[in-house]
């Protein structure tokens, strides 16, 4: 008896332990989640207040006598439009309360023409319109256009069309019925719209801007830290099996796998009205454009980095001296200049144009193509070795050729959004590419040009 009692105790000690150890962690994940982010705290608040004032519709009875029950959709439409950013909350605003119009008067008119046909057709012809807009209106969702930004609209316009022609057929205040409904929908909608903008506004545009600039500086000090650890044999060993490794790779990571949302803030950058440092119709898409050039590089550089170490386990280490030094001074300059890029998107500020990064890569980019097509294979037999460091060359120069285009991308951006001019002093650094041999010599054997072409474009 004793036994089972100690027993019992024990588990009651061990329940109540677990029960504030489960405390301390939601307490610690809120705590972190909220300073991480303080806009997410307040947007909560934000969403109470909200919901508190179109609340007062029900409080007051001057206010309940003109809506009646219908001011309930002001509660509910709080809930559905009120979103994180100005943009997202403005475009479900738009959407719900444009659809609510159009659908409302449509279904007053399919209500309307049904009732004309006689009682015994009008149910008939209202389950017909019913079905009718709600094929069509649902097919038209799967347009990409449309679902990138007008998908809720098309869902409440599928709603309100069945509920107003339907509910019709039982009440003769149909008119009445979309109105308190349309007013009440219109109400709720704006008191977001003026909250979210009034009330510490988070601003989905500022958001895609900061986000595209910091993976531009992201992959610029990848690039940095790969000169550092991976392009050189004495700190090899370390990156790829240390924690530094690990966490460059997982910056790498962190852009590769932005698409989504940066797709997602461009669309709801797109209904915002002009802002702070971004004007009304700013554009926009060239910010996705600049993400995927970006994306573009870091997959290039990350089959950079898998074909490099390959290499240096398959290629003999004559072979890869060649041209180490070429590879590190053209990763350093890349990195540089994608950082020189990302500060001007920060600072919103024009590239210094010479840019002295990208002229020092145009000029190493023809030089180790120069190399690539002399005979500095000579003396190797072994030319699996040799295809496999010309394959890593061919990555470089391919990632060349993205660095060049993200900068071309920014310098657009600059002009179509007409960023400020900024008076830059620099000093060009030429890289130096080691060669023996001059551009003009030795043409490549046949046999050995087509087996480097073929694994190069396999790459």
């Amino acid at each position: 008896m004793r036994t089972e009692m100690e027993r019992g105790w024990l588990w009651l000690k061990g329940l109540s332990l677990r029960s504030l150890a489960n405390v301390y962690e939601i307490y610690r994940q809120t705590t972190k989640i909220a300073t991480d982010d303080p806009r997410k705290l307040i947007h909560s608040f934000k969403v109470g207040l909200t919901l508190t004032l179109v609340s007062f519709f029900y409080y007051f009875r001057p206010l309940y006598n003109s809506f009646g029950v219908s001011a309930m959709w002001a509660v509910m439409t709080v809930v559905v439009v009120f979103e994180f950013s100005v943009g997202a909350t403005l475009g479900k605003g738009l959407n719900r309360g444009l659809a609510t119009l159009v659908a409302g008067a449509l279904g007053v008119g399919a209500n309307h023409l049904a009732s004309l046909a006689g009682k015994t057709s009008e149910p008939i012809l209202i389950g017909l319109f019913v079905f009718i807009q709600a094929t069509v209106s649902t097919f038209v969702r799967f347009v990409p256009r449309v679902k990138a930004r007008y998908d809720y609209g098309m869902l409440i316009f599928i709603l309100t069309f069945s509920l107003v022609s339907i509910s019709g057929f039982r009440t003769d205040e149909i008119l009445n019925l979309a109105q308190k409904r349309l007013s009440t929908i219109l109400i709720g909608a704006s008191t977001c719209v003026i909250v979210s903008i009034c009330v510490c506004p988070v601003w989905a545009g500022e958001d895609l801007h900061n986000l595209i600039a910091g993976n531009v500086e992201k992959l610029g000090s990848f690039l940095e830290d790969l000169t550092a650890e991976n392009f050189r044999p004495s700190e090899a060993a370390q990156t790829e099996n240390g924690s530094s490794g690990v966490s460059v790779m997982s910056s790498l990571n962190s852009v590769l796998d932005s698409k989504s949302s940066e797709e997602t803030l461009a669309n709801f950058a797109r209904w915002e009205p002009g802002h702070g440092r971004f004007m009304y119709r700013h554009p926009w898409k060239q910010y996705v454009k600049i993400g995927n050039l970006t994306r573009q590089c870091g997959r290039r550089v990350e089959a950079l980095v898998n074909a490099y170490l390959h290499s240096k386990t398959q290629a003999a280490e004559e072979i890869r001296g060649t041209i180490q030094d070429a590879f590190s001074g053209m990763i350093s300059e890349s990195g540089k200049a994608l950082k020189e890029v990302a500060s001007a998107m920060e600072t919103m500020s024009r590239p210094p144009s010479p840019d002295p990064h990208l002229a020092n890569l145009k000029i190493a980019a023809v030089n180790l193509k120069s190399l690539l097509k002399s005979n500095f294979w000579e003396g190797y037999s072994n030319l699996s070795q040799v295809i496999r460091v010309a394959a890593v060359a061919s990555l470089l120069i391919d990632i060349v050729v993205c660095v060049e285009n993200i900068a071309d991308a920014v310098k657009e951006l600059s002009s179509m959004a007409n960023f400020k001019c900024k008076d830059v002093n620099f000093r060009q650094v030429l890289v130096e590419i080691p060669s023996t041999v001059s551009h003009d010599e030795v043409k490549v054997e046949g046999r050995l040009s087509a087996e480097v072409g073929r694994q190069i474009l396999n790459v």
